[in-house]
């Protein structure tokens, strides 16, 4: 026998539109599973402090502010859906260029997770679908 498990989908009206048919978020039961979260912010295509060349392909970009937007499109996500920062347990850090932007990215983490320090993994890959160096993938565990 299955056991009774519903699904619901949470869209933010204030994290950015997601550039694909996904919704923000999904609760099962008490998770919270986010899909991956970038630093763009709602209704703007320009990424915070990327500067693009004529192929569209990133010239420079300033890695701590997509850290600080990543950040809080999460805190938008989870709060819209009913949940919040301290409900994370597991977060997913994808980084375009370890090397360069580990040290920042760990820093930042350790000021934002002071008190709630979910489980977490960092990789790097080569690319992401949009001209960003930062997306999150995290799971939220909600009360009751």
């Amino acid at each position: 026998m299955q056991p009774d498990v519903t699904s619901a989908a949470h869209h933010s009206g204030r994290a950015p539109e997601p550039v694909g048919l996904y919704p923000h978020a999904r609760r099962v039961g008490n998770l919270l599973f986010l899909s991956g979260v970038g630093p763009r912010q709602r209704g703007q295509q320009q990424v915070p402090g990327v500067e693009l060349d004529e192929q569209g392909r990133i010239r420079r970009y300033d890695f701590e502010s997509q850290c600080h937007a990543v950040f809080q499109n999460v805190r938008y996500i989870l709060e819209d859906a009913g949940a919040r920062w301290e409900d994370l347990v597991d977060v997913t850090v994808f980084l375009t260029n370890m090397r360069a932007d580990f040290a920042t990215y760990n820093r930042l983490y350790a000021e934002y997770f002071q008190t709630n320090q979910p489980c977490r993994t960092t990789v790097e890959i080569n690319c992401l679908p949009t001209p960003i160096a930062i997306e999150l993938k995290c799971v939220a565990a909600l009360p009751g």
